[in-house]
């Protein structure tokens, strides 16, 4: 669902305010430094907004004892870092492409996308010993510090639009490829992953695992960027990579941890623990084919291969998705809503099918029924301003104007300068519930 960079602003300009703090000491270097987020506000910023992402993910996979597995090993490497005491969680995610990160109070997600890459249980501690990093040396809040009020946002399920010339609105699917974008998630810069690399081969040590554990992830990475360019572009996104990462972490193996190299990789244990994932890693190739074609708009070319994947794994809950979102954009509103039931029968806890669901019986002119689905979903993911508009467009169309006017009241007092402002606007002043605004100043 998508939330813009405004009404980010106006959504979560109260939650930072309580959070807003001078210098504080890096737990790492020890060292006094400027820093906006207290710690209790990097806690608040993972409860609010981690759901989000996590869900524009596709959810945590529907195998707990992978993600007991991932959160076990999460768990005792937290407890050898600088700040075993924040609330770290870890969860396998339906993500598809090749990922990983955190929030900065330690809400980790792992993709399945990288989990069908890793070789052994080193690699994957390497990756998690690298987000542990990023949360112990403070860079998401380093980073959050001034991108927080401009960069943040709720990955987009579907966008609204006015028709060209001013006439009725129109709910058209828009960037359905590119739902999941991660907006929510910091940029790092080249120095914040440098000093995570080194943190996180320390961890990886200090866990018991081999360091070659972070040569051998960073050659994966950078075998895919050769190969399988589209998979790892969002990796590459949000944790710039480089020759040069991988020569550092050759180097330091051998001058910093010579000792090391009798310490265990554990790739049976890895293998034993993934072999779920693996057995369908075609079709979650296929998924992430498919999905890099629609980022690209190539709907069509994409829902093949879509349907391919499902022939390899009819109940994944991120291919059902993705293929209703493919239908919603070719116009294909039967089968769009076909297959996000599918989903949502599939995997009732997740949000995303539901709100998909909504999108593709408001396309479809059903608009009870979206209305249904919307508040549903704002019962389960709360906080984003376009629900309430999604809600306020059905009751509009269902020529319910008190309840479509409240809606649009919550919306415009959230989001005053959001996407849908104008069209909010209009309607209040319309409909006699808001004054017209006053005419621009004469220069």
């Amino acid at each position: 669902m998508v939330m813009t960079r405004r009404q980010f602003l106006g959504v979560s300009a109260a939650s930072m305010a309580a959070a807003v703090t001078g210098c504080a000491t890096n737990p790492v270097t020890g060292r006094r430094q400027l820093m906006f987020v207290s710690e209790s506000g990097e806690v608040d910023t993972d409860r609010q907004w981690a759901p989000h992402q996590f869900s524009s993910n596709y959810g945590a996979v529907q195998d707990p004892k992978l993600n007991a597995y991932l959160s076990q090993i999460g768990n005792d490497m937290a407890a050898v870092t600088h700040r075993p005491g924040m609330p770290y969680n870890f969860r396998v995610l339906n993500m598809v492409e090749v990922n990983a990160y955190t929030f900065p109070g330690g809400s980790m997600g792992f993709a399945r996308g990288l989990m069908i890459q890793l070789e052994d249980e080193a690699q994957l501690a390497a990756v998690m010993g690298h987000e542990l990093g990023h949360v112990n040396a403070r860079h998401s809040s380093q980073s959050q510090t001034t991108a927080i009020l401009t960069q943040l946002a709720v990955a987009a399920a579907a966008a609204y639009v006015e028709h060209k010339k001013g006439g009725d609105a129109a709910i058209l699917t828009a960037g359905l490829g590119g739902i999941g974008a991660n907006l929510l998630l910091s940029r790092y810069s080249r120095q914040n992953e440098r000093e995570a690399d080194a943190l996180g081969m320390d961890y990886l040590v200090r866990s018991n695992y081999n360091p070659e554990g972070m040569v051998g992830v960073m050659d994966v990475f950078r075998n895919l960027f050769t190969h399988k360019p589209g998979a790892v572009e969002l990796l590459f996104a949000t944790h710039p990579m480089s020759d040069e990462r991988y020569a550092t972490a050759v180097k330091r193996v051998k001058e910093q941890y010579p000792d090391s190299g009798n310490l265990p990789r554990h790739r049976d244990r890895y293998m034993d623990h993934t072999a779920g994932l693996r057995r369908i890693k075609g079709a979650i190739e296929d998924m992430q084919k498919a999905q890099d074609m629609m980022n690209g708009g190539k709907l069509a070319e994409a829902q093949p291969i879509l349907k391919q994947a499902l022939t390899k794994a009819p109940d994944d809950y991120a291919g059902l998705v993705l293929m209703s979102k493919c239908c919603l954009g070719l116009k294909q509103h039967a089968e769009a809503e076909r297959y996000a039931q599918q989903a949502k029968a599939v995997y009732p806890e997740e949000a995303q099918a539901v709100f998909v669901s909504g999108q593709t019986r408001l396309a479809a002119g059903r608009f009870s029924a979206a209305l249904v689905d919307f508040e549903a979903y704002d019962k389960t993911l709360p906080g984003n301003p376009n629900t309430v508009f999604f809600q306020g467009f059905c009751h509009e169309k269902m020529g319910h104007r008190q309840q479509a006017a409240e809606a649009y009241g919550k919306y415009h007092a959230a989001s005053p300068g959001g996407e849908h402002s104008a069209l909010v606007q209009s309607r209040l002043v319309s409909w006699g519930y808001m004054a017209p605004p006053a005419p621009p100043a004469a220069q």
